[in-house]
């Protein structure tokens, strides 16, 4: 489904990511897996497209200088130089980091923008299985977004980002500064996503414990360099991802 191909990105003279190559087939769960400013999120901006946006703006201010190598595939098309809202009606949606929310309206409501391509039908069946996936959120709905937790607001990003019926669905580090409770309920959902609907997943995070046992597949990243794969399960049993990520 997807395929990246020797991905070099240069922050000005500074290197973000290095020849880096990884293939996603259609149903996978797959983990980009890397400490604080490996690369990831740089990467997740690429796949999305927000890097073309990020490049225009900074040029547009005499910004730094942002420059993009490499090749970019989804279901063998060409998308490196595809704009981001381009790339959504493909069926490539990225939940940020941090993703925004629209704070002063509340769940239903943004759950309800979120699908502004979809038609109303659409938009009230994928609302339902949202709620499905997030049953937490259901007590909520009515709550404003800005006065819920930080582990809410994730459950509520994620749900805006499967309304608009993602083929392949890139979550950015969703389980940065969540309570453990919170990270085991967004992983419970990222399972169920696989099992129920099929959706093909790409997942960065630094967090290796609880996103290993979960992936088909993983990438470990470094410096914007590309240095292990494997299976989740192999990953787990790699000495050095031990050493690495789990201080074993």
């Amino acid at each position: 489904m997807l395929e990246v191909q020797n991905l070099m990105v240069f922050f000005e003279n500074a290197l973000a990511l290095n020849d880096f190559g990884m293939e996603v087939r259609e149903g996978q769960v797959v983990g980009v897996i890397g400490s604080n400013s490996a690369g990831k999120t740089t990467l997740m901006n690429t796949l999305s497209g927000l890097i073309i946006d990020m490049r225009i703006k900074e040029k547009r201010r005499g910004g730094e200088r942002i420059t993009v190598y490499g090749k970019v595939l989804f279901k063998g098309e060409d998308i490196t130089k595809t704009r981001p809202s381009e790339r959504v009606k493909k069926g490539i949606v990225l939940c940020r980091e941090r993703h925004p929310i629209f704070p002063e309206s509340d769940v239903s409501q943004n759950l309800q923008m979120a699908g502004y391509l979809r038609k109303r039908s659409e938009i009230r069946e994928t609302v339902k299985e949202v709620f499905d996936l997030f049953p937490a959120l259901i007590p909520l709905k009515s709550r404003k977004a800005g006065f819920m937790s930080g582990g809410e607001q994730q459950m509520l990003a994620v749900g805006m980002a499967l309304v608009a019926r993602p083929q392949l669905l890139l979550l950015d580090e969703p389980l940065l500064g969540l309570s453990p409770m919170m990270q085991h309920l967004l992983v419970d959902a990222i399972k169920g996503l696989k099992a129920k609907s099929g959706i093909t997943v790409v997942i960065s995070e630094q967090f290796a414990r609880p996103v290993l046992p979960m992936i088909d597949f993983g990438y470990i990243i470094e410096n914007g360099m590309l240095t292990l794969t494997g299976t989740g399960s192999e990953l787990m049993d790699n000495p050095e991802v031990k050493a690495a990520y789990f201080g074993i």
